[in-house]
């Protein structure tokens, strides 16, 4: 038996596909198991994953989630989550629940601070310190209103009222419990509001003692740091711990003998009144191998990936719906499939329902066109070996791969290697048999275990279950004595008090924390060359990017004249979506799919540091493996030359798909809604992003929905004056980043693309932006708002410094996060400064205040003046800030946003100037910037989104708005 530290080595293998050497272990006392990645990747990442299916709807998974992270017997603080927010140079830090799952992932570059967050995470999961008082403010509680009627409190308890208010997650949820009837899975993992009041702190404290344990944990390691030392941190923690049988199976859902209807109401507005969301729903009976997983997710790009695949493709140009519910394969112990439609009117669900089952039923018959499947296989290759993550930690990624069979006892190494399973996949293709179609009858067609799920718009929802919770509240407070009335209000005023009770200098000193000394005091910088090609400004970022060529080709949006702007995200799908003089929307996007690494468009806006004008373009961003990169160029050039913008069908597809996004995102995404539209009162670069991706946008699609039927000719020269103006080499940017060798072959091919450009003079547009009311309400059918609140504190006569950017974090880490989430129960308080625009805000989300949220925001500056501000909590402060400007990107995100710092004037001499005062800031520019805030408070402008009721209460007391406009 090889045993080191405490751990059994069961497997060694290298991951040639991650460039990895993968260790298996098991520790011996206590049987958690460690997968140790080992490899050169300095953005490290450690996960601890506990299986934990939930038992009811209480939500205890979730808000034990939360409360682990509120202090534990090491570090006997109230929150030493939001301590490391405040001061660590991570790039990842949270915690998520899944439906049978909690995860805590941390990720840095920095050794030393990385070991510090798995030492807070370890000891917060195994010695949380889940105190009553810690399922009150994370969970729920009673307290009293000033009327003397109960109300409830607690962050998760509002946190899934306002994800509930979103028919997507509503529509999430039915679909699970439409497939898991009686399972674990038929329950809500995060909480119904409903239930969750029903959860006790006894079965709070057994939950976490029947499975955070390490025989029911999966541990996990990746990055360039000392595998030894891995062994020896996790030996210390699990040492006191002996291994116990933990039950925490997933057991396989019987199969249906027939398919299964369920409807399910969702909260709607007076726009959306006839608007249903139908899904056709498959569970298949037996989880599939890798080669079968990998085949499904081909499949999901050939069926629903793309505008042109054939299932999207049918429900879309069907005329029945919208846009597409969220569609395609999903992983649980058993993988289901499922697609739909919103939008769609009582009298065509079952239109609907007949139409994906025929659709299946022609591809099988006529078979899949195998260009689409090349198409498919090529995209799902490309972003298996370029594994481009985004803004996430590639670590990350492996881990939740790792964890689709790692969780439930399977091979946690053969979703990472997928050379194999590709080639016998190809090899499948190879020697026909119609593979992916057989996948199709037998998975879906042939499969009784299918639902159709229909939710039904219902425009009191809201205020039943509204009236149901003050029923519930006022038949409990009829039940109660005095006594227990007092006990109430006592609980309540104790849990105030430890929220506004500062830790003790001595408990935040145990918090392992870095200094000044560790951090670098100089900018990381990105290579950056400026030339022209021709009349064409291009900007060259050489870095090593394996052999892929990134590039960005920018339309200056300031070519056009201001009212064309909110037509801008319509007019960049449309070059990509619409086919081209040559090739219909199919070739077009089977050539997209089988030559590169995919193209998309993209809208910048941004104030330009000094001046008074904003940067606004739209960027055509594509990548390609450099051998292919010819085809890359082709095809950009087709789309903007010869795009069919006179495609009038898809045109209006494109316009139904954006309303129908842009209304399905107010609620999950209500604090960004509100702040665009309070920052379009103050400088051209907001007013523009309003424009073209706010509410004045969502509005405008309402209009353009309409004229496309009525005025056609009207909306097609638009788009085509937009390309005219937009499409001129001489008012172009072009953005390439890949290395030196790579940029030698790449550049010719780029000469000849940009030469078969129009080109013309270059004139720009001059735009008279006309802010909006200063304050205005905007009505959604939600138990929960979103207030903003803000100003432009250059009008107001203050001059960057960079303390301001350590000022405005802490703010949001101290006071907003204790008063506005902890004591006022909303999910998220947050304040941000943007310095090249000025603009200071404020904005909470899922909140059940607004008049409250105000008066905190008003209160931020007298907080600031008596701040008792120690050396480490400034160190902490500063710390979290270097975090944000340093932060992790993979090539192409370094090459975009070295290209948007070129753009906006964010030289490397500013960038350096700013981060030294960053690092000298001191405890006076706390207090001189309260000064600021008292100004702001004055002259700021107030956006709110939310419940119609506490909206026109809150404007009756206060005379609050000068607008109120319903938008859902």
């Amino acid at each position: 038996m090889n045993i080191t530290h405490g751990f059994e080595l069961l497997r060694e293998q290298q991951i040639s596909e991650l460039n990895t050497l993968a260790r298996l272990y098991r520790h011996v006392a206590t049987g958690a198991e460690l997968l140790s990645l080992i490899n050169d990747d300095e953005n490290k990442v450690f996960g601890i994953t506990f299986r934990t299916p939930p038992p009811d709807s209480t939500g205890v998974a979730h808000i034990l989630e939360h409360s682990v992270l509120c202090g534990s017997e090491k570090y006997p603080l109230k929150k030493p989550f939001v301590e490391l927010l405040k001061g660590s140079l991570k790039t990842f830090l949270n915690a998520i629940t899944f439906s049978d799952k909690t995860v805590y992932p941390v990720a840095s570059t920095n050794t030393k601070d990385f070991y510090n967050l798995i030492d807070v995470y370890l000891d917060a999961v195994f010695h949380p310190r889940i105190t009553p008082e810690v399922l009150q403010q994370e969970g729920w509680r009673y307290e009293l209103n000033e009327d003397g009627s109960l109300g409830y409190r607690g962050v998760v308890f509002n946190e899934m009222k306002g994800a509930n208010a979103s028919p997507d997650r509503v529509l999430y949820v039915a679909v699970q419990r439409s497939l898991f009837p009686g399972h674990i899975y038929s329950v809500d993992s995060g909480g119904d509001p409903a239930v969750i009041p029903n959860l006790t702190y006894e079965q709070f404290r057994a939950f976490h003692e029947r499975y955070y344990h390490p025989s029911n944990a999966l541990i996990f390691f990746y990055g360039d740091d000392d595998p030894e030392e891995r062994l020896r941190l996790l030996e210390r923690v699990l040492a006191p711990f002996e291994r116990i049988s933990v039950d925490a199976t997933i057991p396989l859902q019987p199969p249906f003998r027939e398919p299964q209807r369920l409807e399910v109401p969702y909260p709607a507005g007076p726009n959306s009144a006839d608007k249903h969301m139908v899904t056709v729903n498959w569970l298949l009976p037996d989880p599939p191998d890798v080669e079968e997983a990998l085949a499904l997710d081909i499949l999901e790009h050939a069926l629903v990936g793309t505008p042109a695949s054939p299932l999207r493709k049918a429900l879309i140009d069907s005329g029945l719906g919208e846009n597409l519910t969220g569609s395609g394969f999903a992983r649980l112990r058993q993988t289901f499939f499922t697609v739909g439609l919103k939008g769609v009117k009582g009298e065509h669900v079952h239109a609907v329902e007949n139409m994906i089952i025929d659709t299946l039923g022609r591809l099988v018959h006529d078979g899949i066109d195998p260009q689409t499947i090349e198409a498919a296989v090529n995209t799902v290759e490309f972003q298996l070996r370029e594994n481009n993550t985004g803004s996430y930690p590639r670590g990350l990624v492996v881990l939740f791969r790792a964890l689709d069979t790692w969780l439930y006892g399977e091979d946690p190494l053969a979703p990472l290697m997928f050379e194999a399973p590709l080639r016998a996949v190809k090899q499948r293709l190879h020697n026909g048999g119609r593979f992916f179609e057989r996948l199709i009858e037998e998975r879906l067609l042939r499969n009784p275990h299918r639902t159709t799920v229909v939710l039904v718009p219902d425009l009191e929802l809201t205020n039943r279950q509204n009236a149901a919770e003050r029923e519930r509240l006022a038949a409990i407070r009829a039940t109660l004595d005095d006594a227990q009335i007092e006990q109430i209000a006592t609980t309540a005023a104790r849990l105030k008090q430890i929220q506004e009770t500062p830790d003790p200098p001595e408990a935040l000193a145990l918090l392992p924390s870095l200094t000044i000394a560790d951090l670098d005091r100089k900018i990381k910088t990105t290579p950056t060359e400026e030339m022209h090609i021709g009349a064409t400004r291009v900007l060259l970022h050489d870095l090593f990017t394996n052999g892929i060529v990134y590039i960005d080709v920018g339309m200056n949006l300031h070519t056009l004249p201001q009212e064309l702007l909110p037509y801008v995200t319509i007019f960049g799908r449309a070059l990509l979506e619409t086919g081209t003089q040559h090739d219909d929307i199919i070739q077009l996007t089977q050539r997209i799919g089988r030559d590169t690494g995919g193209i998309f468009p993209q809208t910048f806006t941004s104030a330009m540091r000094g001046q008074s004008d904003g940067a606004a373009w739209l960027f055509l961003r594509g990548k390609a493996i450099l051998e292919k990169s010819d085809a890359l160029l082709d095809i950009l050039h087709d789309v903007v030359h010869s795009a069919r913008l006179d495609n009038r069908d898809r045109i209006r597809q494109i316009v139904r798909e954006e309303r129908a996004s842009r209304e399905a995102s107010l609620i999950p995404a209500g604090h960004t809604v509100v702040n665009t539209r309070l920052r379009a009162r103050f400088n051209e670069a907001d007013w523009a992003a309003e424009q073209i991706g706010g509410v004045s946008y969502l509005l405008f699609l309402r209009r353009v929905e309409r004229a496309i039927d009525e005025e056609w000719d009207t909306v097609y020269t638009v788009l085509e004056r937009m390309r005219t103006l937009l499409v001129n080499r001489s008012a172009l940017l072009v953005n390439v980043t890949v290395d030196a060798a790579g940029w030698d072959r790449f550049r010719p091919r780029l000469e000849a693309f940009l030469d078969r450009l129009p080109a013309g003079e270059s004139v720009l547009a001059a735009w008279n932006p006309q802010p909006g009311a200063p304050s205005e309400g905007l009505l959604i059918p939600a138990n929960v708002n979103y207030v903003a609140k803000g100003a432009s504190l250059y009008r107001l006569g203050y001059r960057l410094h960079g303390s301001a950017l350590v000022v405005t974090r802490y703010l949001m880490t101290t006071w907003l996060w204790e008063q506005i989430r902890e004591q006022g129960g909303a999910y998220g308080g947050f304040c941000s400064f943007d310095p090249r625009s000025g603009m200071f805000s404020y904005t909470s989300y899922r909140d059940p205040n607004l008049l409250r949220t105000i008066e905190v925001y008003d209160r931020s500056a007298e907080f600031l003046r008596q701040l008792e501000l120690s050396e480490k909590e400034l160190t902490r402060a500063i710390i979290g800030v270097i975090a944000e400007l340093d932060a992790y990107q993979l090539p192409d995100a370094r090459g975009f946003t070295a290209m948007a710092r070129h753009i906006v004037g964010d030289d490397d001499a500013y960038r350096q100037q700013v981060r030294d005062e960053v690092l000298g800031t001191t405890p006076a520019d706390f207090r001189a910037f309260a000064d600021v805030l008292d100004m702001l408070r004055e002259n700021a402008a107030l956006v709110v989104m939310g419940n119609e009721d506490a909206i026109t209460a809150a404007n009756q007391e206060r005379a609050l708005f000068a607008a109120i406009t319903r938008v859902l």
